[in-house]
């Protein structure tokens, strides 16, 4: 039954196979394991993070095509329900509205994108893709009656899950049930679903001529692939479901921006995740999301920690700083890719094989 639910993509090594299962059951018990705020805040962006690193991987990992326009899909879901949601007002049928309206302008645009563009070599269909999401980002930027400019737009969400919606009079296992962790239960539900789908799609024999076109593509065209179909197929089911993981965020959020889903940081985010987990995996999306994300949000807590334990001297407290939290995120990094070529999912099941 799990064989058939994971499309028969099993982990391939038992240390892995432990790390998601802590993982899936941390995340589907966040609420009352990890209580506080900003706990469940890093488990949502976690839950967003693990779909649309997915979703890149997909193309880069399973295509082999390097695309730099994947946050402008990501946007484009957050900006379609903020604007629905704004200008309708909160409710399901504008959540509904925004979320159809945004992933129609994203199978536009990566249908255009893919069949313009996928023609050429690779690298300049990473500058084409790059120059066409500086242009969208500006386009927010600048469209302030649209999409609110720099500022963005804040907006409510339905009943069910705004903070002030608490379904229970009690307690439930201590801790008060309320919209906030009926959404994220929400984003919990959407993204396992949507993640088993793209499981089910990479080891589907569509998936297996992808794989094909990444190892040697004029191998595939000469067996008889129409490469550029498939490409653009890649291209834009990847961009569908980086709509919906943008959605997700500006639902959880309430609120989205240039800032939090079109920057081009986001994207730099995205490629490293992918590195660090193991490229043409999926797995790794989940490996890679929750060691990317708690590596930014307690990395500061434990210098600050550290930075007291070291403190007066001179070269080793001024290293050991929370204001160096940067600098030692990019040594992990850095030594994470030393280390693990292909990825911690390529690694743990090397180690694995023997």
């Amino acid at each position: 039954m799990l064989a058939r639910l994971l499309s028969h993509d099993l982990p391939r090594s038992r240390w892995l196979a432990l790390a998601l299962l802590a993982i899936v059951l941390g995340l589907a018990l966040a609420p009352f394991v990890f209580p506080g705020s900003k706990a469940l805040g890093v488990a949502a962006k976690v839950l967003v993070f693990i779909l649309l690193v997915a979703s890149y991987d997909l193309l880069l990992g399973y295509t082999g095509i390097v695309s730099f326009a994947h946050t402008m899909f990501f946007g484009i879901g957050a900006y379609g329900v903020a604007i629905a949601s704004s200008r309708i007002g909160p409710g399901w049928p504008a959540l509904a509205l925004g979320l159809l309206a945004a992933l129609l302008l994203s199978l536009a645009l990566s249908l255009l994108i893919g069949l313009f563009s996928l023609r050429v070599k690779a690298i300049f269909f990473a500058m084409i893709t790059l120059a066409v999401a500086a242009a969208f980002q500006t386009l927010a930027s600048q469209l302030s009656e649209i999409s609110g400019g720099e500022d963005g737009l804040t907006f409510k969400n339905p009943r069910w899950l705004s903070p002030s919606f608490e379904p229970f009079d009690a307690p439930l296992m201590g801790v008060a049930i309320d919209g906030r962790i009926v959404a994220y239960y929400l984003l919990f539900g959407v993204v396992a679903v949507l993640f088993l789908a793209l499981l089910r799609i990479v080891n589907s024999p569509f998936g297996r001529v992808l794989q094909a076109i990444r190892e040697n593509d004029f191998r595939a065209e000469a067996i008889g692939f129409r490469t550029v179909v498939y490409r653009s197929l890649s291209n834009v089911l990847a961009a569908l479901f980086a709509t919906v993981a943008g959605a997700l965020l500006a639902l959880w959020l309430r609120y989205t921006g240039p800032d939090t889903t079109l920057s081009f940081e986001i994207m730099l985010d995205i490629l490293l995740i992918v590195v660090i987990g193991g490229m043409g995996t999926l797995y790794g999306a989940v490996l890679g999301a929750v060691l990317f994300m708690l590596a930014q949000n307690y990395l500061q807590d434990l210098l600050k920690w550290g930075g007291a334990a070291f403190e007066g001297i001179p070269v080793l407290g001024q290293l050991i700083s929370p204001d160096r939290w940067l600098l030692w995120l990019g040594v992990l990094f850095v030594l994470a890719v030393y280390h693990f070529p292909s990825g911690v999912v390529g690694r743990l099941r090397a180690l694995a094989r023997g």
